[in-house]
């Protein structure tokens, strides 16, 4: 039994994003769960499935009581943070393609502005009676206390081994805030950056700056998955699943893997990459854009190395020629990303792949046929080629 071209995203469905959503994050789960439902043409009831982000603060089954679903057959969690988004659609495919259930709804939604903020400081991280806490005790007690601390460290690294600039980093973030500015969704609609705005914005950790690093979003974003066959009877067109891949690299540990035989690169995502290639008979050449995941601009680059759109060190001259912009070789989240548009744990990214498969983005490319979504990287990650029907 294959996975390739089993199951499709028949529904996408999102909140506002805001920085203050004034509601609590089940509201807001359920809001984008309706709303993707409604999107597909599909009645709450016979929702079966869900699967979430073992982050996420509400439950499956508080999210089914709230939407009205049906007995749920299949739910699940999955890890890693923003390293879960593409694997919560891999699977929900799993559990359509081998029976588990019918109608499978993967969500997540926080508050992540308002409420608890990722990006804050956790001096108290290595104190966690855990595994994870373990791997803190490396680092959190010398000062490496946050998310833009530890990819420092791998982007100074990544510098030194590529040639890489600020400047280059900063080219990721004026594409992203350049695609955002005609994204009404995005939060950043109408306010695009210069290379030079990027470079006068405030270090938060050298070499990344302000405008290196991802927003933090309220919101929530909610995605329908069914099998192939039914997807094509119902509302929107389907966006198939025609590769579906989690990795994680020999030795890995969050984000900080700073013992590993290559700090310039990311092997998680190359063990993500090979997969999808392999699942889906495609190659960098047959994608028409890509959604990947930007938290931190350094790891786009070092993204389209690992997946085989540019030779390693090659990512710095992929950006300067505009290759990310619209038009460019491969455009790249063509909706504004988690740095223009929001952050919602890559969600958001997915919903815009869906959307250029349909042909119904705010920045619409012309013949999409195959879309290649990442998501969190520097974690135990995924990916997903989503393809027209």
């Amino acid at each position: 039994m294959g996975l390739s071209r089993a199951a499709s995203i028949a529904g996408i469905g999102a909140t506002e994003f805001s920085k203050e959503s004034g509601r609590t994050e089940l509201r807001l789960a359920a809001e984008a769960v309706l709303d993707a439902l409604d999107d597909a043409g599909v009645a709450p009831s016979e929702v079966d499935g869900m699967v979430t982000f073992s982050q996420d603060s509400s439950s499956e089954i508080a999210v089914a009581r709230e939407i009205g679903a049906g007995p749920l057959r299949f739910f699940s969690r999955i890890d890693y943070g923003g390293g879960a988004a593409c694997a919560t659609v891999a699977l929900a495919a799993m559990a359509v393609a081998t029976g588990q259930a019918d109608v499978v709804v993967a969500y997540r939604a926080f508050n992540e502005r308002s409420g608890r903020r990722f990006g804050r400081a956790m001096p108290e991280a290595h104190r966690n009676p855990s595994s994870q806490g373990l791997e803190m005790s490396w680092h959190v007690p010398f000062g490496l206390v946050t998310p833009a601390a530890w990819v420092a460290m791998s982007a100074r690294r990544y510098m030194a081994a590529s040639g890489a600039t600020s400047e280059d980093f900063g080219r990721v973030a004026v594409a992203a805030r350049r695609h955002a500015a005609t994204n009404p969704a995005a939060w950043f609609h109408g306010r695009p950056i210069t290379l030079e705005e990027h470079q006068a914005s405030r270090w938060i950790a050298e070499p990344l700056r302000l405008l290196d690093c991802c927003q933090e979003s309220d919101g929530g974003v909610a995605l329908v998955v069914v099998s192939a066959e039914r997807a094509r009877s119902l509302r929107r067109p389907p966006a198939v699943v025609s590769a579906a891949a989690q990795g994680s690299a020999p030795g890995q540990q969050t984000m900080t893997s700073f013992y590993s035989d290559d700090m310039a690169g990311l092997p998680a995502m190359g063990v993500v990459a090979e997969a999808l290639w392999r699942q889906s008979g495609l190659g960098p050449g047959d994608v028409q854009t890509a959604v990947l995941y930007d938290h931190f601009t350094p790891f786009v680059l070092v993204q389209l190395e690992e997946l085989g759109f540019c030779g390693r060190g090659e990512a710095r001259h992929f950006a300067a020629d505009g290759g990310l912009e619209i038009g460019g070789r491969l455009p790249v989240n063509t909706h504004g990303g988690q740095l223009g548009e929001a952050y919602i744990h890559g969600m958001n990214g997915i919903a815009e792949a869906v959307r250029q498969i349909r042909g119904t983005a705010a920045n619409q490319l012309p013949s999409v046929h195959n879309v290649l979504v990442t998501a969190g990287t520097g974690v135990p990650t995924s990916g997903l080629v989503l393809s027209r029907d």
